[in-house]
């Protein structure tokens, strides 16, 4: 087991890893920016280093500040959580030339599944179900155009490197497909440093359902079920359940199938996640997330299993301790993301200090954040400030349990998006499990008169 870990990110996911190095007792070494000096994670950490300025590109993106404090500290691996620098594959080949191992995938893999129009034409050679199509990236508009019109409209405009519902447009007729190509274009390359886009139909109101898997060096591969995601803002994930309410076993079996398929071709290793669009039966992998997921708890919860852990042990060397056969799926987890936002003000940021903090208690109640009373959220980073998760032994449970955790949790000082989830969590679509990716949109504005 490694003897040391440098966590290259910051946040609840920064504090998540702490915490499971500290169980596992593994020293940690916390980078932060000027902006984070006072973080958690800083303070919860072993060493803390100080790697640039308050933006990302001097700071969390600073390839050789975190390298050189990874050496300095003596690390023996780096955990880049999600974010920032997760997929980027310079990164990982950098942390191998350096000696210190990566947790996660190399960068040869990177390359292949986190490019989105390469990850494509891998599921197609695999056999895994897509969703129609260009064959790889569109090198212009006109190509992109041509493309749109041979698959017909609506089109999904797609950066390659891109995440987080960044570098990407719907298109719903020829006359804004260039306005709609470029926009994506312009965001992708100032999001991803990449703006190599491609074309694929746009699934009318789909589901969208994404497969965690694990997979070590020996060639075990493992899925941990299903996460429904559809609960979406602009392609933003809102709220995340596991299982999926209205996939069978069947189903489910077919999607874990393909999705391990889908790692053993392209010889994945580490923490992963296969996405699928889903309508009716029929479903088509979209792409794959080489590192792990802002929802990864609500499969921690319906599983047992501590994805970060396992993540830590398969860099290690370690083997899979268990089949597929011996994956279990026990009760139903929800997990609402708390942003610093306010949703009646077009979800603008709301950064400041947290002068007031109550955390909502209880058996099956986990709440993931770096957030404690008198920090300051800043206005340099993502919005999300936590993650309030709940395991129940039933779905209809499990929301009224996440409702009661909402209307008990205090978040003073900022705004949040939390009246906007109990919303959602009243709402009849919700509660009969009969929404997808197109629920948000067409509800917006009657969610948005909820008040907790």
């Amino acid at each position: 087991m490694f003897h040391k870990i440098l966590i290259a990110n910051r946040g609840e996911i920064a504090v998540r890893i702490i915490r499971a190095c500290m169980q596992e007792e593994i020293e940690t070494v916390a980078v932060y920016s000027t902006a984070d000096k006072e973080s958690i994670h800083v303070q919860l950490a072993d060493e803390a280093v100080c790697i640039g300025g308050p933006s990302s590109m001097d700071s969390y993106l600073n390839m050789q500040n975190i390298i050189s404090a990874a050496v300095n500290t003596g690390a023996d691996a780096i955990h880049p959580g999600f974010g920032f620098l997760s997929e980027n594959s310079k990164f990982a080949s950098l942390c191998k030339d350096c000696g210190i191992v990566f947790i996660g995938p190399s960068g040869d893999v990177i390359d292949k599944m986190g490019n989105k129009a390469m990850a494509r034409e891998i599921m197609i050679a695999a056999g895994v179900p897509v969703v129609p199509g260009s064959e790889g990236a569109v090198e212009s508009v006109f190509a992109g155009m041509i493309v749109a019109k041979e698959i017909g409209y609506p089109v999904l405009i797609k950066a390659s490197a891109g995440g987080g519902g960044r570098g990407m447009r719907v298109a719903e007729s020829e006359e804004v497909f260039k306005n709609a190509f470029e926009t994506a274009q312009l965001e992708a390359r100032n999001a991803f440093g990449d703006d190599t886009m491609y074309i694929e139909k746009f699934v009318l109101d789909p589901k969208h359902i994404e497969f965690q898997i694990l997979a070590d060096k020996y060639g075990n591969v493992v899925h941990l079920g299903e996460r429904d995601c559809s609960i979406q803002r602009r392609n933003q994930k809102v709220i995340e359940e596991a299982p999926c309410g209205l996939i069978s076993k069947s189903l489910r079996d077919q999607m874990g199938e393909a999705a391990i398929k889908a790692a053993k071709f392209s010889n994945y290793e580490n923490a992963g996640t296969i996405e699928f669009l889903l309508s009716e039966d029929e479903f088509y992998f979209i792409e794959m997330n080489t590192r792990i997921q802002v929802e990864h708890p609500v499969t921690e919860m319906i599983t047992g299993i501590d994805i970060v852990k396992e993540q830590i042990k398969i860099a290690a060397g370690l083997q899979l301790s268990y089949k597929q056969s011996d994956i279990e799926f026990n009760g139903h987890a929800i997990e609402c993301r708390i942003n610093a936002e306010n949703p009646k003000l077009n979800f603008r940021p709301s950064p400041g200090t947290v002068s007031l903090l109550h955390v909502p208690g209880g058996f099956g109640i986990r709440f993931d954040s770096a957030l404690y009373q008198g920090c300051t959220i800043s206005p340099f980073y993502d919005s999300m400030a936590g993650k309030l998760i709940v395991h129940a032994e039933d779905r209809q449970s499990a929301i009224r349990k996440m409702r009661s955790a909402i209307e008990e949790i205090i978040i003073e000082g900022i705004e949040t998006n939390l009246s906007f989830s109990y919303a959602i969590l009243h709402s009849r679509e919700f509660i009969e499990g009969k929404f997808n990716t197109g629920f948000v949109a067409k509800n917006l504005e009657k969610l948005l008169e909820t008040d907790i």
